[in-house]
């Protein structure tokens, strides 16, 4: 398993259930992969794979809009901060607009702490995220969702509790602007001869890196 990515190299971002099982894969390009920080790029255009099951639980609590089949097309160029240790990540969104991107914010993904592959990153999502404008005023999304998910039994009230306390934790930081989701990552800009990259080999078959506290985590459904 190598130490470090190189920058450039594609990786694969892994959502992977509580059983083990390969849900969502994002191709990325490494930007950075240092101690402090591991920065991801998925460009507008790139194809992602969707499990075409996705959670039982996603479907119970929100049945629509119908999820995709086998694969959708990511719409906006996103840098992606993964943060050792920590139980989130932050994404950064473009769009395109006369002048070439516009930074239109920050989204708060609350999830498990990532584990390195060797051909990327491995995590799960908690569903329950804070969406950030670019001038720093925030709001929860999918609050109504973790609570069905607790009372539905594939959340533990423990883990909902923490998930929400780490949305604080964030939203404080950057409330107080020290989170380093802030400091330049918004004038960060893609190397213009790169391409959408594709999948990497071995997404579907390499084995998943699991959380040590799953067992405390999650339910039985």
């Amino acid at each position: 398993m190598p130490v470090a990515f190189s920058p450039g190299e594609v990786v694969a971002l892994r959502y992977v259930t509580t059983a083990g099982q390969v849900d969502m894969v994002w191709p990325c390009r490494t930007i950075v992969d240092r101690p402090d920080v591991v920065a991801l790029f998925i460009p507008a255009g790139s194809v992602t794979h969707v499990d075409p099951k996705r959670t039982a639980a996603e479907k119970r609590a929100r049945p629509q809009p119908p999820v995709p089949l086998g694969r959708m097309v990511w719409r906006r160029d996103t840098l992606r901060l993964l943060f050792p240790g920590q139980h989130h990540s932050v994404w950064l969104y473009w769009e395109p607009d006369a002048a070439g991107r516009r930074f239109t914010g920050y989204f708060v993904n609350l999830e498990e702490p990532f584990r390195r592959t060797p051909i990327g990153f491995d995590t799960q999502d908690h569903t329950l995220d804070v969406v950030v404008s670019p001038a720093l005023d925030w709001r929860w999304r999918d609050e109504d969702e973790l609570v069905n998910h607790v009372a539905e039994g594939f959340f533990t009230p423990e883990l909902a509790a923490a998930v929400r306390a780490e949305g604080e934790r964030v939203i404080a930081a950057i409330e107080e602007r020290s989170h380093p989701c802030l400091h330049g990552w918004v004038d960060w800009t893609p190397d213009p001869t790169w391409e959408i990259p594709a999948m990497p080999d071995g997404w579907d078959t390499t084995p998943s890196g699991r959380w040590e506290r799953s067992r405390w985590a999650y339910g039985t459904a």
